[in-house]
This record gives structure tokens, sequence and C-alpha cells, in this order.
């Protein structure tokens, strides 16, 4: 065990760790290559920086604390369908997404959410593995949409109706964000990490209770994106 990671492989139901690691390798790269054809590809300025590093804390701070407490007195049931601590978190980096417009926002802010997360919250037993998955999952999906868009993202490529792009991206960005949960970590780090039992039924119900809902907190976050985008456009 190397801290905190059993490392089992050969759980029953549990996915190939070679499906995992090729998704590691070659979701990224299509991103960046993408991007790169796309001119989305810039270095971070001091004030992209502090963009991210805000949104990170602002992340944890809402996922942890805020979001815990609604949680708290939402009704019974509820928390199946609705998880107000991660669309906040969404919604708060889509808003950083939108600021800086470079590809790697998400990857680099994802990141730093993980290690304030680690620090303030789970403490860091399971790392680096969660740095690849936070990272490369909600973080690329979020470089995904600014790679496509060309450095444009929720809405602000359309001239005639962009209020409806920056829903429909955000939307699209939301239905992503809600399957790596169910998917990689229920079925595969729970047991990689921890030795657990994969249910296949709990995958099946968590994928649908996640997918229900979140494309609305990611259509509301890409109209949110969208009107501070506006808000600070030079």
């Amino acid at each position: 065990m190397i801290n905190g990671i059993k490392g089992l492989i050969d759980l029953p139901g549990e996915i190939p760790w070679e499906i995992i690691l090729a998704y590691y390798i070659i979701a990224p790269t299509l991103v960046f290559l993408i991007a790169k054809r796309r001119r989305a590809l810039k270095n971070f300025t001091t004030l992209d920086w502090v963009y991210i590093g805000i949104g990170a804390a602002a992340g944890v701070v809402w996922e942890f604390y805020l979001g815990a407490f609604i949680d708290r007195v939402e009704p019974k049931g509820i928390e199946y369908f609705i998880d107000p601590g991660f669309w906040g978190r969404m919604i708060i980096l889509f808003v950083i997404a939108g600021v800086v417009r470079k590809t790697g926002v998400g990857m680099v802010s994802l990141t730093v959410f993980t290690f304030l997360s680690d620090l303030f919250h789970y403490g860091f037993s399971g790392e680096p593995l969660y740095f690849f998955y936070e990272a490369l999952t909600y973080g690329l999906f979020i470089d995904a949409i600014i790679a496509f868009t060309g450095g444009k993202p929720f809405g602000i490529s359309s001239k005639t109706y962009p209020k409806i792009l920056a829903a429909i991206e955000g939307a699209i960005v939301g239905i992503l964000w809600g399957i790596p949960d169910p998917i990689i970590y229920e079925a595969f780090y729970r047991p990689f990490i921890y030795g657990a039992v994969v249910d296949w039924q709990k995958v099946y119900f968590d994928l649908y209770t996640h997918l229900a809902f979140i494309w609305i907190a990611g259509l509301i976050g890409g109209l949110i994106a969208y009107r501070i985008e506006k808000a600070i456009q030079i």
C-alpha cells in the first residue's frame, strides 16, 4: 500500500486500469491538438493565475461549507438528484473559465481545487490519483469547450444567439460533469484505492440521478459565465 492506495486491479466488476490510463492519455492529447488548431493555446498571465486561485478557493468554500449546509436542510431524497455543493463548484469554475478563456484553465483550476480540498478537508491519502481524476475529467471537460470554441466559450463565439449558445454549451459540459463520479470513481477508483466492491446497479443508479438535472445547473452556469464575460470584455 502506497499513501493509502491498495492498487487492486482484479476485483469483480472493476473497470480495467488500461482503459482509465488510455483515457488519461488520449483525451487530454485530443483536447490539446484541437486547442492548438483552433488557436486556443495561450500562456497564463499573472491576472489569470489570480482568477484561478480565487475560483479554486471559492469552489472549496462553496462545496465543503455552504453546499454542505444546504445539503443538511434540503428535503430527504433530493440529495440523490441535486447536489448544491458540487453544482455550485461547477458554476464557479465555469465563470473562471469564461473569464480566462485559455485551454488549460480547467485542468489547472481543478488541480488547485484538489490541493486545497486535501489541505483543508480530505487529507492527502490517495494522492496523486485524485489530482489526475479531478484535472483530467472535470477540468478537461471545461478545457474541451474552450478548445472547440477557439477560446470563446459560453456563447461569446456567436453574434446572433449568444445566450442560447451559452446555455447549450453549459448544459453539455454539465452533462459531462455528471459522468466521472459514477463511472470512474465508483467503478475504478474506489475498488483500486480502497478495495471496495463494485455494484453496477449502484453505478447505473448514480449515473441516472447525476444526469437527471445537472444539465440545468450547467445551463445556468453557462448563462452566468456569459454575462460575466460580456461585462469584462474589452
